[in-house]
């Protein structure tokens, strides 16, 4: 044993560790197998024939109306393909058969993981197209070596071709779409873009929009292959332009924000306020100090406790008409926990109270969450208030936190245009990577009673909120530790949730299709308790975080609870590793809260109940309630003796264009410095290796079905780690074949039991984190880490020329031995002296 560990160093950064090697996987012809159901191909091919002639009236028809009107965005017209009951609708081959006419498959419905309806625009002259496709299908056509060429992959799968309607067009929750066609409602319209700038299309349906009376915002949120207005009219009024909308590809209802919840609280002393303004040791005003930017109701600075963090000048908003101040008392609480944390525990102490970031405020709502009319286009209300405080302070470091969230859950995990926005500010698609955002996001709340009586089996049931199934921000659900309830009268109650549990406020992604959306929240920190007396349940404040209130001459201390708080302390912690780190990059700082997490033993004993041997997907489920657990600002900041990080950044080039075809170029290999004679010595001494990976992907919102080769992300990447005794080739080969099978829709199969999830279950989103257990020998000889590919619509959509650009990611791997065992540090330290960049730790 060494005679002194080495207590709180900073973590490994390292530099050249990567070296690229070709990709030499190859995608599956043909794609994922489509069952194929046997038909009379006399009469299915006759049935489909004549509904393609009966399209051909309303094609004509709706060439003269967009003729008349002038449409600037290309004349066609929209028909939708269902699928028989008894097969899946073979749309990729649909997409493929049209490419280089124009036609273009615009979005997929999905019902119990079956596509049964695709949305396709038909430029005009194309229907001849698809009837081509029926006589060859009729001829049973073979090209000149006998192979068939008769299309039976895809029309066997179709069931009927039909005109488009509006309720073909709908592709959110059908019970929102109300039963009364003349009910006016706020509409999200998704415009396709051409491979210009799409403004024709979106000035050819505000014409259309016009002329049927309904009221376009004036707002748009551009992605690469959409563009997002919002609308207030009724079906009936869209009704009228059904012929002519061949710009629009998909229509969903415009969200409501929820409201806020806030605690009761109790009025304090000014004295406490003036003691521990006494005890502050503020941070510094200059740029290189980080920023925390709440989007939020505002801040009133005028509190005494937040004037030494927030200049007049970041104070913002994204509607003059609202002001700065917070009327709705939410934000300045949030500012207060940002700033000190739980205020408990800063009045309770008697020492000093450094801080080492400032605050930013952005009013991205007024009052209570109210908004109308073109307000209800959060994600540009989101874009705007993002932009704003960069506008001036563009050289800032700065973490965005935002606790407002839609009312509702039921996108369940599918990119929305709001979610979508968060994810291209933080990987800044317009700026091809060069600045990223870091987003810190709450989850959303369970706010009726009634759920909470129903504790835990709610948790289940209230789903993460709008934004939050953002692929790249740090998405934050609440756990409690909150059980003591002090108020007189309060006696006959007790707390709904165990200290160490998840707070009864929270929200999960159990629920989300789960081969396509990520595993969320990813982490859960301190959001409050409610309470419960046999009939009852309500909230106290003995229960929720102390925090600032927005009338200090009235009160200066309020109380607050829920995801909102938790997101506050998150982004809190994420300032502080700026503070110490200042070099990392956001995708990094992510990484670095979800590898400090842990779970609770309460967590570990709910998911499965009381806590039975879990296998890889009941540690799936453990997730989606509980993220990776609790962070901790230590973990996160330092390594220690049997406890170590070693951080890297790098890129890869994931796509390399070749001929006219888009192929995966590069593969990433990591030799890592590794204490190999320190884990052998311990031999069957049990350890633990977390792998994270973080990277932000450029986001594509098309509703084409998660299953498909359209996804949502620019880029997937994944790890692998070398076994024992594998050569270098037998582990680049053993990459190829997972990416194969994952291409082909295929499960890899499951070798290495000693992780947590596997491959099959860790790569979900854009943060992936995995555990390693076993014994120290066996740990020994895996210091080598591959970064590698997989599709994503940068190879897909080759006319988005985005093949060429590098992916940035950032790779953490922590070991961890048994306390006082060995020391792991030092031989790493002796082995990188000249890469390890030390970091300036200022104030944590």
């Amino acid at each position: 044993m060494p005679d002194q560990i080495p207590d709180k160093q900073p973590h490994f950064v390292l530099q050249n560790t990567s070296e690229a090697k070709p990709f030499t996987a190859h995608s599956p012809k043909g794609g994922k197998k489509v069952a194929l159901p046997q038909l009379d191909r006399a009469q299915h091919g006759a049935t489909l024939r004549s509904q393609l002639l009966a399209l051909q009236p309303l094609a004509d028809a709706a060439r003269q109306r967009q003729e008349e009107i002038g449409l600037e965005s290309g004349l066609g017209l929209q028909i939708q393909f269902l699928s028989r009951p008894d097969a899946d609708l073979a749309f990729e081959r649909l997409a493929a058969e049209g490419k280089g006419k124009g036609i273009e498959l615009l979005s997929v419905q999905e019902r119990d993981n079956k596509a049964v309806l695709a949305n396709v625009f038909v430029p005009d002259g194309q229907l001849q197209h698809f009837e081509r496709l029926v006589t060859e299908y009729l001829e049973e056509k073979t090209d000149r070596n006998g192979n068939a060429r008769d299309n039976k992959k895809l029309l066997n799968t179709i069931g009927s071709i039909r005109a488009a309607a509006i309720q073909g067009l709908w592709t959110d929750t059908p019970d929102l779409l109300p039963a009364n066609p003349e009910e006016a409602f706020w509409w999200e319209v998704w415009v396709r873009r051409g491979r210009d700038t799409g403004v024709s299309a979106v000035d050819d349906f505000r014409r259309l929009a016009a002329m049927s009376h309904c009221q376009v915002s004036d707002a748009v949120v551009d992605f690469p292959e959409r563009s997002v207005v919002v609308m207030y009219g009724s079906q009936q009024q869209l009704s009228q332009s059904v012929m002519a909308l061949n710009c629009v590809a998909e229509l969903r209802r415009a969200k409501d924000t929820a409201e806020f919840f806030v605690g009761m609280g109790t009025a304090e002393q000014q004295q406490w306020s003036a003691d521990l303004m006494a005890r502050l040791q503020p941070p510094g005003a200059g740029d290189e100090v980080p920023r925390v930017c709440l989007l939020d109701s505002g801040v009133n600075r005028g509190h005494p406790l937040l004037q030494p963090f927030i200049d007049p000048a970041d104070l913002h908003t994204v509607n003059a008409a609202w002001g700065t101040d917070d009327i709705a008392n939410h934000g300045t609480g949030l500012a207060g926990l940002v700033g000190y944390g739980d205020l408990h525990a800063a009045l309770a102490s008697a020492g000093p109270i450094a801080v080492s970031h400032r605050i930013e405020s952005v009013k991205l709502t007024p009052n209570q969450g109210s908004n109308v009319g073109d307000d209800k286009h959060h994600a540009r209300l989101f874009l705007d208030g993002v932009t704003t405080p960069e506008a001036g302070f563009g050289q800032r470091k700065r973490v965005f936190s935002s606790a407002v969230t839609a009312s509702d859950y039921r996108d369940f995990g599918r990119p929305s245009a709001w979610s979508s926005t968060v994810d291209s500010l933080a990987s800044d698609d317009i700026g091809e990577g060069a600045f990223p955002r870091l987003f810190v996001l709450s989850a959303g709340n369970t706010n009726d009673p009634a759920h909470w009586a129903q504790y835990p089996n709610s948790l289940s049931l209230n789903l993460i909120h709008d934004p939050g199934q953002s692929w790249n921000a740090l998405t934050v659900g609440a756990f409690t530790e909150k059980t003591a309830i002090t108020e007189a009268g309060a006696q006959h109650f007790s707390p709904v949730a165990a200290s160490g549990a998840l707070s009864p406020f929270t929200s999960s992604s159990f629920g989300w299709d789960e081969r396509a959306w990520p595993l969320k929240p990813d982490v859960v920190l301190e959001g409050g308790n409610a309470a419960n007396d046999g009939v009852n349940t309500d909230t106290f404040a003995s229960l929720e975080l102390l925090t600032t209130n927005n009338r200090p001459l009235t009160r200066v201390f309020w109380t607050t609870n829920a995801t909102s708080a938790a997101s506050a302390l998150c982004s809190r912690m994420a300032a502080q590793i700026m503070a110490a780190y200042p070099a990392l990059r956001p995708e990094t700082v992510r990484a670095l809260i979800v590898n400090s997490a842990e779970w609770t033993e309460p967590m570990l004993q709910m998911y499965p109940p009381n806590g039975t041997r879990r296998n890889k997907q009941e540690y799936a489920r453990l997730i989606r309630h509980c993220g990776w657990g609790v962070p901790s600002l230590e973990r996160a900041l330092w390594s220690v003796g049997n406890s170590l990080s070693l951080v890297v950044e790098d890129e890869v080039h994931p796509y390399k264009k070749e001929g006219s075809v888009i192929k995966s170029r590069d593969m990433n290999f990591h030799a890592l410095p590794w204490p190999k004679e320190q884990l052998e010595a311990l031999q069957n001494t049990q350890v633990e290796m977390r792998v994270t990976l973080s990277y932000f992907v450029e986001p594509n919102p098309s509703a084409r079905g998660s299953s498909s080769k359209y996804h949502y992300p620019s880029h997937r990447l994944r790890f692998a780690v070398r076994r024992p005794l594998e050569t270098v080739e037998d582990f680049q080969a053993r990459i190829n074949a997972a990416v194969i099978r994952e291409e082909a829709g295929r499960a890899t199969p499951s070798a290495d039991s000693n992780w947590v999830l596997g491959d099959n279950f860790r790569h979900r989103g854009s943060l992936h984190q995995d555990i390693w257990r076993g014994n120290a020998a066996d740990l020994a000889s895996r210091g080598f880490i591959s970064v590698y590919p997989s599709n994503g619509w940068w190879r897909t959509r080759p006319a988005q020329d985005r093949y060429d650009l590098p992916a940035k990611y950032s790779l953490i791997i922590t070991i961890r031995a048994p306390e006082t065992v060995v020391d792991l540090y030092t031989p790493i330290a002796q082995q990188v002296t000249a890469q390890v960049v030390v970091p300036v730790v200022v104030n944590v």
